[in-house]
């Protein structure tokens, strides 16, 4: 006598068997004007072919509406529905079935079976998506962003709403630094205006040598990542004086090639921008004389 236990199991063998059958005869396919989608159909079953939305014809060989007369396959179908039913009459009976749908002819080959499909659901071609363009920012806005960004603290207390919907990354005591020996650049804040997709970077530029340092004012630029964005506005007076320091204010809009570059301030962004002032000559290498050791045998 077998246990609870081991009949229990056989059940759940059982049901699980009659699970994976049911998920074999239920099919799901992408519609392709150019193939021909071969259909098994029983004839003690019915097969139903789905369609996204409403078939606008149907036309077919050896198949017909009316069961009580000779046809290879009986089919089931109400104008302006999106689905059409079908069952096999005869054994090995074999027919084509076209179905017009969205501007365009799906062929379906039927063919009798044993192991019919009783669903088979129809998906439309996924329409491919373009990335969004970046918003088209006139230079005046983007000065009143450069503007907005300067204004930030003043307007946040003063006049919440027209900041509020302005993302901000403060660095405080630990800026972001970009170091290139006798210059760095610190970044000390950051705002994100989501409408315009544009990034303003306030920084700090810092001459540590004796010496000028020049700079083309219209060359700033922001790494992240593996991606180079070029600045569409700057406000940089394009000199720093010998051991002095000076703020910048400067935009990234969208990316290279015109689309939204959808920034997180969470980044870690490298500032760059093109020098004028030649680089120091780099110092040359220490080299330590190699020591001398005493021949062998020799004191």
């Amino acid at each position: 006598m077998k246990s609870s236990s081991s009949i229990f199991c056989l059940l759940i063998s059982g049901l699980s068997l009659g699970a994976a059958a049911a998920r074999d005869q239920v099919e799901r396919v992408r519609l392709d004007d150019r193939l021909v989608i071969t259909v098994p159909v029983a004839t003690n079953r019915v097969t139903t072919l789905c369609f996204p939305s409403a078939i606008a014809a149907i036309d077919a060989a050896g198949v017909s509406t009316d069961p009580n007369l000779p046809a290879l396959f009986q089919m089931a179908h109400s104008k302006g529905t999106s689905f059409v039913s079908v069952r096999a009459m005869i054994a090995k009976a074999a027919s084509n079935l076209n179905i017009r749908w969205n501007n365009r002819t799906y062929v379906f080959e039927l063919v009798e079976s044993l192991f019919p499909v009783l669903a088979l659901n129809l998906e439309d071609k996924p329409i491919p998506v373009l990335p969004e363009a970046s918003p088209v920012v006139s230079p005046a806005r983007l000065l009143a962003l450069l503007d907005k960004a300067k204004a930030f603290p003043l307007l946040k207390e003063q006049h919440p709403e027209s900041v509020a919907q302005v993302e901000v990354r403060t660095f405080g005591a630990k800026p972001l630094l970009t170091d290139f020996s006798d210059y760095q650049i610190h970044v000390e804040e950051i705002f994100r205006f989501n409408p315009e997709d544009t990034l303003v970077f306030h920084v700090t530029l810092k001459n540590r040598s004796s010496e000028t340092i020049r700079y083309a004012p219209d060359t700033f630029s922001v790494k992240a990542g593996d991606r180079l964005y070029s600045q569409s506005i700057s406000d940089a007076p394009g000199i720093l004086p010998p051991n002095t320091e000076c703020t910048v204010y400067f935009a990234i809009t969208g990316t290279p090639d015109g689309g939204r570059n959808e920034l997180s301030l969470k980044n870690e962004f490298t500032i760059l921008v093109q020098r004028l002032t030649p680089s120091p000559p780099l110092p040359p290498p220490n080299r330590e004389p190699l020591p001398v050791y005493p021949e062998e045998g020799r004191p």
